[in-house]
């Protein structure tokens, strides 16, 4: 369907706004992708901060021209493109992609993206998008500081118990310890 030049310049506008504050932009081509496959992407990806937007080629390669004064090639763009835009984590919605991708086989693949103010190709979007998100990697730096004082905390609680059993021995076995530390004393000081 051909776009009058007012809805041109609308959606020109609205990619501005997407990609303009951005973490990064991943792109895809879509063979196939039904309706309701791409409405469960477009949820999952909310969940993270990011869209899945449906653009003109030639529209999506001025929007970063005069965004991020970056050329797009035409090899850069075959078939139909979907822009995934990132806007709280860099990784994460291209993370959803990747899962995604998993789901649907062969429907949806990676193009290129536009990751840490660089181009990159269809290999290093893979990569990008199989690493884990910002939260993951949180999750794992608290978990693996804590374990240290977890390991303290039940040294500590395993001490507080055995002490407070020795208080509670009955009186037989409270004197039967006293004299062996009595004895110990005594060879020390000698």
């Amino acid at each position: 369907m051909a776009l009058t030049k007012a809805q041109k310049v609308e959606v020109l506008n609205t990619l501005k706004e997407l990609i303009k504050d951005s973490k990064s932009v991943g792109f895809t081509t879509n063979t196939g992708l039904s309706v309701e496959e791409v409405t469960n992407l477009r949820v999952s990806l909310r969940e993270v901060g990011a869209t899945f937007t449906l653009a003109k080629k030639t529209l999506i390669k001025i929007a970063f021209k005069e965004v991020f004064d970056v050329e797009i090639d035409d090899s850069l763009l075959p078939n139909q493109i979907a822009m995934v835009v990132s806007n709280t984590d860099a990784v994460s919605g291209l993370g959803k992609v990747n899962t995604f991708k998993k789901e649907v086989k062969e429907k949806i693949e990676w193009t290129w993206s536009y990751f840490e103010w660089e181009l990159k190709d269809a290999e290093e979007t893979k990569v990008i998008a199989s690493m884990p998100s910002k939260e993951t990697l949180l999750g794992r730096m608290v978990g693996s500081l804590q374990s240290p004082l977890s390991g303290f905390a039940r040294l500590l609680d395993a001490i507080a118990k055995d002490k407070t059993e020795k208080e509670w021995a009955p009186a037989e076995e409270k004197k039967e310890e006293a004299p062996k530390e009595e004895a110990k004393t005594e060879e020390k000081a000698a």
